[in-house]
């Protein structure tokens, strides 16, 4: 979703449709680096080599904010999170608009992210004034978010840029930080949720939970991983986990999406291995499986 980052009333309305705390800052998405200086300050030699290296592509760096910059889109804050987007629709957008666009995701905030434009039609219907089609998203999970104020750089979001891809331009190691003083998009106990309730339990024991969950009479959906493909598993809906961490990550909330609209309460899914896209798929779904007011009982989260 997207609108003019210099417009506070159409920032505010942005916040109005998603439901959005307003101390929840946004992303000013441009159309290239070379316009990075018209909207931040006090830029480093890292956060340019970052730049230069990953965009256009899922990388936000987060800098000083600049006076275009207003305080209604940065959740108040003397920072502002920016990217340049790798996709020819909203690259032409960005051109033929010419200026900065505020873009967080366009579905309710907290809810699952949408990956097509049918999930955007579903949710947020003619709350938005119109749906740009550029077909499915190519990565799936949502952007790396990289605090680029101080010259050593920290990972505050792990997402589609990797901490291996990050550490080989910078040369060194990047702390990935669970909590930071500069709040950016989706760091909310919970987020990227579901209407079923996620528990995450150790892959060896996601069939036996999801089996034993099932027989107090919930609708039971379960996150398979490679090494169980084939076996039965008695509950309501299962979603095959693919053998690769892209296909993973590209499919991740559109299966979530699938489990919703089957009809599951609870869905049992485990975390990948904490390397490459994995980093960012864990992340989303340990949000997903984040804090709600209602608890399963007999199944413990890990």
């Amino acid at each position: 979703m997207g609108a003019n980052a210099e417009d506070p009333a159409a920032v505010a309305r942005m916040f109005q449709v998603k439901g959005r705390p307003p101390s929840h800052p946004l992303i000013v998405h441009i159309g290239g680096a070379e316009q990075l200086n018209d909207w931040v300050e006090d830029v480093h030699a890292t956060a340019r080599l970052l730049a230069e290296r990953f965009w256009p592509g899922p990388l936000t760096l987060v800098l000083r904010r600049g006076r275009r910059v207003p305080l209604e889109a940065t959740g108040g804050l003397e920072t502002v999170a920016v990217r340049v987007p790798d996709h020819p629709v909203a690259l032409a957008l960005l051109s033929a608009f010419g200026d900065g666009v505020t873009a967080p995701s366009a579905n309710r905030f907290g809810s699952v992210s949408p990956t097509t434009a049918d999930h955007v039609r579903a949710e947020l219907g003619d709350a938005v004034d119109f749906v740009l089609d550029g077909g499915p998203c190519e990565v799936g999970v949502e952007s790396t978010i990289v605090d680029a104020t101080a010259e050593i750089p920290s990972n505050l979001r792990p997402g589609g840029v990797t901490r291996e891809d990050l550490q080989a331009v910078l040369g060194f190691p990047l702390a990935v930080l669970t909590s930071s003083r500069v709040r950016v998009p989706g760091q909310h106990p919970s987020h990227y949720a579901p209407r079923a309730r996620v528990v995450l339990v150790e892959p060896e024991k996601v069939v036996a939970e999801a089996e034993f969950a099932q027989e107090p009479g919930h609708r039971v959906g379960v996150f398979l991983p490679p090494s169980f493909a084939g076996a039965p598993v008695r509950v309501h809906a299962v979603v095959a986990v693919p053998g690769s961490l892209a296909a993973y990550a590209r499919g991740l909330y559109g299966s979530l999406r699938e489990l919703d609209q089957q009809g599951c309460d609870l869905i049992i899914a485990y975390l990948p291995a904490l390397e490459g896209l994995g980093l960012a798929i864990a992340n989303r779904l340990r949000r997903a499986a984040g804090p709600r007011p209602s608890s399963v009982p007999g199944l413990q989260q890990h």
